[in-house]
């Protein structure tokens, strides 16, 4: 293993990755080449010395919003998320380990047939150990998303910043994609992104990272290294940070 020393000043993170974002250019469920990269990127950033975390969202299989939307109760709609995000941690996981990194899947739901129950305990020992921690199954609860659960995971377990991976490169006055005329903020309060109601995250996860003083860079995964590059203070993002 390589001792490299962070040129960020960041030793443990917490990386938040929509499961949409391990579809590619599938209409749902997992693309092999876009894991196999985003494994490659938490591994190479694992090897460069930080300590690295992942929440993983489930929307490429299941999301409670829409479950809900099409007849089945929240709380249920929410449960089956959960069990969607498992899948993910489980996919991202042995893909990890396929890179030469070793990681663990943790679940905030339990099920010890196929994966540990996430403490903060376990995580700290397996981060100490320079494994790659898959936090699975939100926060364990319904009604809260993964973003927030992305933050909840951040203090629980004293990183230095949540890295926000979406499909754009950093936080927009509107949606680039629609908008052209939307512009990129280089950096915002936390307090600035509730105010505005920026949609990159939901008002939970930001007031929690604003209560406990926690950075969040908003990134674009789609390039290979991505995670590596904003780590090293690189590439183009948005801090929103105190």
């Amino acid at each position: 293993m390589r001792d490299h020393v962070p040129t960020r000043s960041f030793r443990r993170v917490v990386v938040k990755l929509s499961g949409e974002a391990l579809q590619g250019q599938a209409a749902h469920g997992l693309d092999a080449p876009t894991l196999a990269r985003v494994a490659s990127d938490l591994a190479s950033a694992a090897e460069n010395g930080y300590q690295i975390a992942v929440v993983v969202g489930g929307g490429n299989f299941f999301r409670g919003i829409k479950g809900a939307d099409s007849g089945i109760e929240r709380a249920r709609a929410d449960s089956i998320g959960m069990l969607a995000t498992v899948m993910n941690g489980l996919a991202l996981e042995q893909a990890i380990e396929m890179q030469g990194r070793q990681a663990r899947c943790l679940s905030a739901v339990p099920m010890p047939a196929v994966c540990e129950s996430f403490s903060r305990r376990a995580a700290l020992h397996h981060l100490d150990k320079g494994r790659v921690v898959i936090a699975a199954g939100g926060t364990g609860n319904p009604f809260f998303t993964t973003d927030t659960g992305a933050v909840l995971r951040a203090a629980e377990l004293s990183a230095d910043a949540v890295l926000k991976a979406t499909q754009v490169d950093g936080v927009y006055t509107a949606d680039p994609k629609r908008d052209p005329s939307a512009t990129r903020y280089e950096r915002l309060t936390h307090d600035e992104a509730i105010a505005q109601n920026l949609a990159v995250m939901d008002t939970a996860a930001f007031a929690l990272a604003r209560e406990n003083k926690i950075p969040i860079i908003v990134f674009s995964i789609g390039d290979p290294g991505a995670i590596a590059s904003v780590l090293a203070g690189g590439g183009r993002s948005t801090l929103v940070a105190p």
